[in-house]
């Protein structure tokens, strides 16, 4: 399977699209454990995508994703800004010079865009944010493709692991961040950074599976 320039964007386009329809559930999420904003800051940087995307003049993956790194931190000025910003520039370094988009390269703008989320936001496993999606999906995901599945079956592995790695979210006590001062009163809640990644990753899936063949 290969993606072209457009449906790489597509995709994207759908990511975005989702984030919007589920602004709300989001920052309700946020309240019970911080400022009730992150649907809201996560809208208005998927917003700033989309005006990238439809201004995107050329079939370069490597400058879509720099461009989008930077309208995503120009629009969101909280702590999710960077670690994303960082993802699409890890993300895209992969892709440099690609003319379209086989299953390895797809697979590995997410593994390189993950592990820039990691060492910038200095989380781990069970810090209760959203590296608890995105660590447990991308390790099912290299798990998957290395045991020999195609890229399909990979995202699907990586899908419910993320998925898991979210719900137990609730389960944690809050490490990072302003959640943090709530002590055990943030035990019961899934985090909110956790449920996007799960959104984003899912969604991506989800168009994903338009291009296979």
């Amino acid at each position: 399977m290969n993606l072209s320039f457009e449906d790489f964007k597509y995709t994207l386009y759908r990511i975005a699209a989702r984030i919007e329809e589920e602004k709300d559930y989001l920052s309700e999420l946020d309240r019970a454990l911080g400022d009730g904003d992150h649907g809201v800051t996560m809208s208005i940087g998927w917003k700033a995508i989309v005006q990238t995307l439809d201004q995107a003049q050329e079939s370069d993956f490597a400058q879509l994703c720099r461009d989008m790194a930077m309208s995503f931190l120009n629009a969101v000025g909280s702590s999710v800004g960077p670690l994303y910003a960082t993802a699409f520039l890890r993300g895209g370094a992969q892709l440099q010079g690609k003319k379209q988009l086989d299953e390895e390269d797809i697979v590995q703008f997410w593994v390189a865009a993950v592990e820039g989320i990691r060492e910038r936001g200095k989380a781990e496993i069970g810090d209760k944010t959203m590296i608890d999606t995105w660590i447990p999906a991308v390790e099912a995901l290299t798990k998957a493709r290395n045991e020999g599945n195609d890229v399909i079956s990979s995202f699907e592995a990586a899908v419910k692991a993320g998925e898991t790695g979210m719900k137990q979210t609730a389960e944690l006590l809050s490490k990072k961040g302003r959640s943090s001062r709530l002590g055990e009163r943030s035990i019961g809640h899934m985090d909110p950074g956790a449920v996007s990644a799960y959104m984003i990753l899912s969604t991506f899936f989800e168009g994903l599976k338009n291009f296979a063949k």
